[in-house]
């Protein structure tokens, strides 16, 4: 890419705009399109200093990590360029207009790009798959029935909507989650800071014992040992192999199928992950129906919004039961995940010509125990939690009082 400068009069005033394009043919289609007023010229410039800088910048870290988008930015702009279809504004205008006002680096970089590319004749949704990373499965495909019915402005309003409920899911278990692991993190903090500084000051006494020690206090000595002789580079290889787990997980998908399979048998989280899964299948999957796609191709769509491995690989069979001629209910009964009340639900939808509406109420369904499972997810954990204090305190009492009231006997013993 090039730096241009395209001169415009605008109200009798000369102004420069300066801008990215691949040739100079380029460069002065974008500024008839992007720049209001009487084009006078389009030359090519010297990039500034600080512009350089910026590009450079964004093509390193480009190349080093995938550029994220906040949920609440993306669902900002998608319910304002729905706002602004609605009023008759182009999509283009829309796109360059929410760029502008959106306060997320890595979402304006992405709208200008789209921007670009339907100055270049695509279509929207043909931009958005070199950015599905960023904008996700969901959207591209609400995208394309906008695109396909007419009504973009009504699309982007139902992905809106669903964006919100996938939001709302994450932030609940976020809240949730906050309070125990708050307190994990003040255990933590409170045994290291006990190993590390008190249990030191009785070590002295225990040597002089000259005495088997009991077991608890040969733990706490062997944890004082680790911690202050070896602290830093036990953090080091609790972090090196933090990243290296991330990397695999991220980089293998059959280590990631592995991770996620060992998910969905931990206590708890197996049930959060499964409901939270369902309730975004089912919500997807609904308003895809109700806005008149094809059953297969929308078991597709909300197919690719599931994260989770073994769960994404047994809902794909539905996919394929329904290319084979089975009913959608049959299907969702093979993969042993829904409960027979949910198949009767669906089966009823599919005989009375109303599956749209059918999922909705499974989407709703699933919801609720999702919620229910959050709602309960401090009591839940408390156990584990008190368990976990218990055996600190326990481990900390034994391990210091043990051999001081062997010492007490012994001089007891002596009198």
């Amino acid at each position: 890419m090039e730096f241009f400068q395209a001169t415009v009069l605008t109200q009798g005033k000369k102004k420069t705009h300066g801008f990215y394009a691949k040739d100079r043919k380029d460069a002065s289609d974008i500024a008839k399109i992007k720049y209001s007023g009487l084009l006078i010229k389009v030359e090519e410039a010297t990039e500034p200093i600080d512009l350089k800088f910026k590009r450079i910048k964004t093509e390193l870290l480009q190349n080093v990590k995938k550029r994220k988008v906040k949920p609440d930015a993306l669902i900002a702009a998608i319910r304002q360029m729905a706002v602004m279809t609605n009023a008759g504004i182009s999509i283009h205008d829309s796109i360059t207009e929410v760029a502008a006002s959106t306060p997320d680096e890595n979402l304006q970089y992405v709208l200008d790009k789209l921007a670009d590319d339907i100055n270049a004749g695509n279509a929207l949704s043909k931009a958005m798959e070199n950015f599905r990373f960023e904008l996700g499965n969901l959207t591209i495909a609400m995208v394309k029935l906008g695109e396909k019915t007419g009504n973009l402005d009504d699309a982007l309003n139902s992905l809106a909507e669903m964006l919100e409920e996938i939001r709302s899911n994450v932030v609940k278990f976020k809240k949730a989650m906050a309070y125990p692991r708050n307190v994990m993190i003040a255990m933590a903090i409170a045994f290291t800071v006990l190993i590390s500084y008190v249990v030191p000051q009785f070590k002295d006494i225990f040597e002089s014992l000259n005495a088997e020690l009991p077991m608890p206090t040969q733990i706490l000595l062997t944890l004082e040992y680790v911690f202050n002789n070896y602290g830093p580079y036990v953090l080091a290889i609790l972090a090196i192999s933090f990243f290296t787990l991330n990397y695999l997980i991220n980089n293998y998908k059959h280590i990631r199928f592995g991770w996620h399979k060992l998910l969905l048998r931990t206590y708890l989280i197996k049930n959060i992950i499964k409901y939270a899964t369902l309730n975004r299948f089912t919500l997807v999957f609904s308003e895809l129906v109700r806005a008149g796609i094809p059953i297969a191709e929308a078991l597709d769509t909300a197919i690719d919004m599931i994260d989770n491995l073994p769960l994404k690989t047994k809902l794909a069979q539905v996919r394929i039961s329904v290319e084979k001629g089975a009913m959608l209910n049959d299907g969702l009964r093979e993969t042993e995940l829904f409960e027979s009340m949910i198949t009767q639900m669906v089966k009823a939808g599919e005989d009375g010509g109303a599956l749209d509406k059918m999922m909705e109420k499974v989407a709703d369904y699933y919801k609720m125990r999702f919620d229910a499972i959050i709602d309960n997810l401090s009591s839940a954990i408390e156990p584990i939690m008190l368990l976990l204090i218990a055996g600190m305190v326990i481990l900390l009492a034994l391990g210091i009082f043990l051999p001081m009231w062997d010492m007490g006997n012994a001089v007891q013993g002596r009198h």
